[in-house]
Formats: C-alpha cells, sequence, structure tokens
C-alpha cells in the first residue's frame, strides 16, 4: 500500500505529506492525534464529545465536521470515515504505533524483533505540551511500556553475559523513571554481575537520596539485601 502520510507525535506533532510538512490548524491536530491513539474505528459521536468538552453536542458535531472539511482539502484520504465512525487510515504510518510495537515485541521475548536500547530509549514523550485526559492517559501507557520492555533486555543481557549492554538498557529505564526501584535494582544487579561492587552501592546511594529527597522513603528490603554486606552499618 502505498503511504502518503507519516504522522509524528513523540517529541511533537508533524504531519508530513511525501516528505513536506502538512501545516494543520490546532483543532485538526487534535483530531488527527486523537484517531491516531485510538487506533480502530470509533464513533463521531464519541470523537466530537471527547475533542470538544467545553460546548454542547450540536457545537461538538459542527467542530468536527469543520475539522473534517479541513483534512479533504489535503485531496487525500487521511481518515477513513463512514456515516457513523472515523479512523485513521492505514496509509497514515504513525510513530507512536512504531514504538509501542517495538516495546510490546521485547517483552512478548520476539528474539527477531528491535530489542536495540537506544530505540526504547529515545523516542521521546508523546505530545509533551499536551494536557488532554487521552493524552495523559496513552503517554503513561507508552511510558510504562517502554520502561518494562528496557527492563526486559536488561535482565536478559545480564543473564546472557552482557553486562555493558545490560547497564546501559537499566540505566535508560532510570532515566524514563527515576524514582522506579525495580530500574535501579536492574543497574546494581548488572554491576554486581560485573565484579563492580563499589558501582553498585554507588548506586545504591544515590537512588536512597533520591527516593529520601522526594519521597520520605527508604530503598525496600528487596533492594537491601542486593548490597548486604557491602555497605557499611
Amino acid at each position: 500500500m502505498h503511504v502518503r502520510f507519516a504522522l509524528r507525535l513523540l517529541r511533537d506533532f508533524e504531519l508530513q505529506r511525501q516528505g513536506k510538512v502538512v501545516q494543520l490548524p490546532m483543532s485538526t491536530q487534535r483530531l488527527v492525534a486523537f484517531l491516531a491513539l485510538r487506533g480502530r474505528p470509533t464513533t463521531r459521536v464519541h470523537v466530537a464529545s471527547t475533542l470538544w468538552i467545553d460546548g454542547s453536542e450540536d457545537h461538538a458535531k459542527a467542530c468536527l465536521r469543520t475539522a473534517l472539511w479541513r483534512l479533504r482539502r489535503l485531496s487525500a484520504t487521511m481518515v477513513d470515515a463512514t456515516s457513523t465512525q472515523l479512523a485513521l487510515s492505514e496509509t497514515v504510518v504513525v510513530d507512536v504505533r512504531d514504538a509501542a510495537v517495538r516495546a510490546t515485541a521485547v517483552l512478548h521475548g520476539d528474539a527477531g524483533g528491535d530489542r536495540s536500547v537506544r530505540a526504547l530509549s529515545y523516542t521521546g514523550q508523546l505530545l509533551p505540551d499536551w494536557y488532554d485526559d487521552w493524552v495523559l492517559i496513552e503517554r503513561e501507557r507508552l511510558r510504562q511500556l517502554s520502561v518494562y520492555a528496557l527492563e526486559r533486555i536488561s535482565t536478559d543481557a545480564r543473564r546472557a553475559g552482557r553486562f555493558a549492554e545490560s547497564t546501559e538498557a537499566a540505566l535508560a529505564a532510570v532515566a524514563h523513571e527515576p524514582l522506579r526501584e525495580s530500574a535501579h535494582r536492574l543497574v546494581i544487579e548488572s554491576h554486581l554481575a560485573n565484579g563492580n561492587p563499589g558501582e553498585a552501592i554507588r548506586q545504591y546511594r544515590l537512588f536512597s537520596r533520591l527516593l529520601r529527597g522526594q519521597l520520605g522513603l527508604e530503598p525496600s528490603p528487596l533492594m537491601g539485601r542486593l548490597i548486604a554486606g557491602l555497605v557499611p552499618r
């Protein structure tokens, strides 16, 4: 199938048609992004009521019609529309979907998938300046997918003796969520497996300071057991 559009939602919204950036008004950007993140046919009523919640039902429907008309002016079919449902056309390549597919493949143990730490580390945040509930929910889902995939890569690499890769993946997970204990534990486990107790202690103390400073908490007993005997009491 010939791809005519590429949609970027990571780091910022950008729509390209055959390599050239297409400018869209904000209301139309929101429609395209919403359909892209839904990933399946959605009723017109639901789309309108979600995107234009501040006015009446008639106003929301009118705004939806206007947004669809602006898309049709591109002389290409970006949205598959029926009288009751809307969906983003399969001719549109969406970066978020690619990122989610990569992470899901790792979690499902797909040895042939892209297990590159870089591919999962530098995706960027989903629409960082957008604060709609439907964006926040999808942003968190993608973040969790990425972190779990990086943790899986770290664990598998450590067991295979690839300690540099294991540490890199674990640190990438920490960068996604600095207060996530499971990610810090993986960094410590990688250092210990590679015979670097000093690095393990440094990571433990770093996490302890972060957790205590941000949340007033201490690391769990599970984490404490990792460095038992290494840290002077």
